[in-house]
């Protein structure tokens, strides 16, 4: 599906990367997984849709453009985005703040 000017794979729900697994009020940022450099709204659907172990977003790399908000459009880097409070520095919608329970999956944690 096409979010925003932006590929998003995987089971989306809709215009704003709600997908099969995750479709809250704000499950609305897509990740660019590292491995294959294709947005996905969550590592269920990256599972399901390809063959490949998911690499995972190194410290030194966190200046990479690698999440999409949902709501407007806007690609935070992954610095940004783990600092943003779980909000969109461009649109100020929310993020769901579970997510943060899943960083291990998508990045470095040392």
């Amino acid at each position: 599906m096409i979010i925003h000017g932006h590929a998003v794979e995987g089971k989306v729900r809709d215009n704003k990367t709600r997908c099969e697994h995750y479709h809250g009020r704000r499950d609305i940022i897509a990740i660019k997984f590292k491995c294959c450099q294709t947005y996905y709204p969550c590592y269920k659907c990256h599972q399901e849709k390809t063959n490949h172990p998911v690499s995972v977003w190194k410290k030194d790399e966190f200046a990479e453009k690698a999440i999409l908000c949902g709501a407007c459009g806007y690609e935070l880097t992954i610095h940004e985005y783990l600092h943003s409070q779980s909000i969109c520095p461009n649109c100020k919608a929310s993020f769901n703040p579970n997510c943060k329970y899943h960083y291990p999956l998508y990045f470095e944690n040392n």
